[in-house]
């Protein structure tokens, strides 16, 4: 479930946060006090899918509309962007995939430079920005991208649009309330496993893919996929949180519905 918010309030808040705002603390995990960096010859990825239009969510229900603000992959890809500067250094590899075509229909849509403002983050954290045209992009990159002989992938994580079997890398951008570009969990199979560390930190925040894409992740890369059993919401545009009564899929515990 995708933020609610009126667009006007989001964007005073969180657009200018992503265009050169304070320093985060360490949201997605507690704060750090690192007194020396963190050491690694390896590349970390990070893959940011696209927003859907409001052309289109505009005719839906509101409770079931997405995407009020544009950033909403953008924004904590480049909060955890941050965070890796801060624990590795300027010189630790880190790419980002970022799926273009839904970011240009936006940007269109509303009159901004979107593009500019995403490649203004590549310039601020030296971070490799690479515009992705559909799911063999990603897989091409943890495969090809380096040679991986040398150079291992610490990290995966996915900011998007998602059901339980793929990451849906377009939604609601072409076709109101459904996906033409995507990644499926049967295309993982195509992925080198020698790749990725033993101990890669992969992480989903799309909806459902702890149910089983997941499971497709680790059966493809021997590597565990921490993601959302239900919904992610990302209303708070510096971290993406599991809806009740949604949880992790390496939770002990079930989070209570909320009460109404």
């Amino acid at each position: 479930m995708i933020s609610k918010r009126s667009i006007n309030v989001v964007a005073l808040t969180a657009t200018l946060a992503l265009l050169g705002g304070n320093d985060s603390e360490a949201i997605f995990g507690k704060k750090k006090n690192i007194s020396s960096k963190k050491s690694s010859s390896g590349e970390y990825i990070i893959v940011s899918g696209g927003p859907a239009l409001r052309q289109w969510e505009d005719l839906r229900k509101k409770k079931y509309q997405h995407d009020r603000w544009w950033g909403n992959f953008i924004r904590p890809a480049r909060v955890r962007i941050q965070e890796l500067r801060k624990d590795f250094g300027e010189n630790y590899e880190i790419t980002w995939l970022v799926y273009k075509p839904s970011y240009e229909a936006r940007a269109s849509e509303d009159k901004n430079p979107l593009i500019s403002w995403i490649e203004s983050v590549e310039k601020k954290y030296n971070v490799n920005l690479l515009w992705i045209k559909n799911g063999g992009d990603i897989i091409n990159h943890i495969n090809e991208g380096r040679d991986r002989r040398k150079k291992k992938i610490d990290g995966f994580e996915y900011y998007g649009h998602s059901n339980r079997h793929a990451f849906l890398i377009e939604y609601s951008n072409e076709i109101i309330g459904a996906s033409t570009v995507c990644l499926h969990e049967n295309e993982l199979r195509k992925i080198d496993r020698r790749s990725f560390n033993k101990k890669a930190n992969c992480v989903s925040y799309g909806c459902n893919t702890g149910e089983s894409m997941a499971k497709k992740w680790r059966q493809a890369t021997g590597v565990k996929m921490r993601a959302a059993i239900g919904k992610t919401d990302y209303s708070n545009p510096l971290k993406p949180v599991i809806v009740p009564p949604g949880y992790w899929n390496d939770s002990k515990f079930r989070l209570k519905p909320l009460r109404r």
